[in-house]
């Protein structure tokens, strides 16, 4: 299994413990297939740019263990989520 870092961003007309019950959602989607290592909760933050008429959101950033199947599904899922303005699926370099 390899390591992936996944940084999420939510609307912002979400409620707090809304978006944290996505981001645990998420995590459980993940610990299904994988191994979640950490979690990481910025909260809302205002973007440096607009994106789709957006000017901020919530922020978070869930680090995991995963094969490459896991990140295909997750990629999919989250880009068909409303309530997900944008995400990212990075592999993290091995040390």
């Amino acid at each position: 299994m390899r390591s992936y870092e996944l940084m999420m961003i939510h609307r912002p007309e979400l409620a707090e413990p809304d978006v944290r019950s996505h981001v645990e959602e998420v995590e459980n989607a993940i610990a299904a297939d994988g191994a979640v290592t950490s979690t990481d909760f910025w909260g809302k933050r205002r973007f440096a740019y607009e994106i789709d008429h957006i000017h901020e959101g919530y922020y978070s950033v869930v680090a995991f263990e995963g094969g490459h199947e896991l990140v295909a599904r997750l990629d999919r899922a989250l880009g068909l989520l409303d309530t997900v303005v944008r995400h990212k699926i990075l592999r993290r370099g091995d040390k």
